[in-house]
């Protein structure tokens, strides 16, 4: 999560009246005991992946994290206050991610190959942080769409618009390649990836196309996904063109 050098937490920008700088909750939930902080948001956390934002019950998430109904409007002004501080705690897990992989010097195969690796993993191991973003795209407030949008999409869209500029800068990849829009196609198809290994209407698309044993072979996503990826990043429109000339 985000905190200052006094321990807020914090939200770090700011979109319509949902103003990022401030904080999601009160102080006397910075006040509180670490362990108590952290166990109402994973009770959070489970509870509106579970449920979702509308179904979910903070009545019922102060009972599971052992606190009385009273305490948690001491530490919180709203649900949605308590739904976004769960946010930054999955986005603070999605900027983890990212940055461990693309920080690295490797060539953008393997750096590839690192990501879907780890999304195979983190999908699986947290797969109620996946879940919160799939909620988000229920929402029907403009605003709060807009600010989610941004907040979220824009660590992925910096890290790996960065990384495709870069590998193109080195020759790595082909050189007609707008980073801009093979970013948001790269991470589509990451997401899409991580729908499939956490959300149950994409784990049955996912056997649909690709078999009933999918989930059991790991490998075989990884392999096939990088042969895509590679024709992407490698196969140029005059290649294209050849191809089509020598038909």
């Amino acid at each position: 999560m985000y905190y200052n050098s006094n321990e807020q937490l914090l939200t770090p920008v700011r979109f319509g009246r949902y103003n990022m700088e401030s904080k999601h909750c009160k102080p006397a939930f910075e006040r509180a005991d670490p362990d108590r902080r952290n166990k109402v948001i994973q009770t959070a956390v489970d509870e509106f992946s579970g449920l979702g934002f509308e179904n979910a019950n903070i009545n019922v998430i102060a009972k599971k994290a052992g606190i009385s109904i009273g305490l948690m409007y001491k530490y919180f002004e709203t649900k949605e206050d308590l739904f976004i501080l769960c946010l930054e705690e999955a986005i603070s897990e999605l900027h983890a991610v990212i940055e461990a992989v693309l920080q690295s010097d490797d060539k953008i195969l393997v750096r590839a190959e690192k990501l879907i690796r780890a999304i195979q993993q983190t999908s699986g191991r947290e797969s109620r942080y996946v879940k919160l973003y799939n909620e988000i795209t229920k929402l029907s407030d403009e605003k709060q769409v807009r600010y989610y949008a941004d907040r979220i999409e824009g660590i992925s869209y910096e890290a790996y618009a960065g990384f495709l500029k870069r590998a193109k800068e080195e020759g790595d990849i082909r050189s007609d390649l707008d980073e801009r829009m093979f970013a948001f196609f790269f991470d589509s198809l990451l997401m899409t990836l991580q729908f499939s290994y956490t959300c149950d209407y994409y784990r049955e698309r996912f056997k649909v196309y690709c078999g009933d044993d999918i989930f059991d072979n790991d490998e075989k996503v990884v392999r096939e996904l990088l042969k895509f990826l590679e024709s992407a990043f490698t196969f140029s429109h005059d290649d294209v063109k050849k191809l089509e000339k020598s038909d």
